[in-house]
């Protein structure tokens, strides 16, 4: 027995720190430092007093390329940063794993499909996506004006990659932004994220 307590005093403590390091609705969102595409550093922290929305990505995967391939994602960018809101596209694949490219590809993209976030920043070591414990593409998170996280989880309510779903969907970002800027409480604040798993490297 005495043998085991190290083990379960170090099991604890390394519990205890994960659960003081979630990402949770209703508390303030984590800051974080990262470069966009176009080599600009971005700061979650320089946006405060807007809407902000985070959106993992990976062009290689079936559920993003559902949404992009749909026009869907292009087309709730310019709807919401119309409306002054901050979308920021990130990127954690690893170099090596599926969906990892570089700057120059990245906005080689952006221009094919006519994608229109306000950046799109590139986290190859997954520094911000384990911050927010980011675990699907896409994974998607809502932060209000205060810098709180209101909204965490999937896109929609249709967990597939067929892009014919999307026009009977329930789409919890546009939910979540239009009650959140008319003045009211999100009514579904978290779902459970679908999609391809974020592909971290070691």
């Amino acid at each position: 027995m005495r043998r085991l307590l190290p083990q379960l005093t170090l099991a604890l403590l390394l519990f205890a720190a994960a659960t003081a390091l979630a990402v949770k609705v209703g508390e303030p969102a984590p800051d974080f430092t990262g470069t966009d595409s176009n080599g600009k550093a971005q700061t979650l922290s320089a946006y405060k007093g807007k809407y902000v929305v985070l959106e993992w990505s990976n062009r290689d995967c079936p559920y993003t390329r559902k949404h992009y391939s749909s026009g869907n994602m292009q087309s709730l960018q310019k709807q919401w940063t119309a409306k002054g809101v901050v979308w920021l596209t990130i990127l954690s694949s690893a170099p090596g794993q599926q969906g990892y490219v570089s700057a120059s590809e990245e906005n080689a993209q952006l221009a094919k499909v006519h994608a229109a976030p306000t950046a799109a920043i590139l986290d190859p070591k997954g520094a911000i996506g384990r911050e927010y414990e980011a675990r699907t593409t896409p994974h998607m998170f809502v932060i209000d004006p205060g810098g709180k996280l209101i909204y965490a989880g999937a896109i929609d309510d249709h967990p597939a990659a067929d892009p014919e779903d999307i026009r009977i969907s329930r789409n919890y970002v546009s939910e979540a932004l239009t009650q959140a800027m008319a003045g009211g409480a999100v009514a579904t604040s978290y779902t459970r994220p679908y999609g391809c798993s974020v592909k971290y490297g070691e």
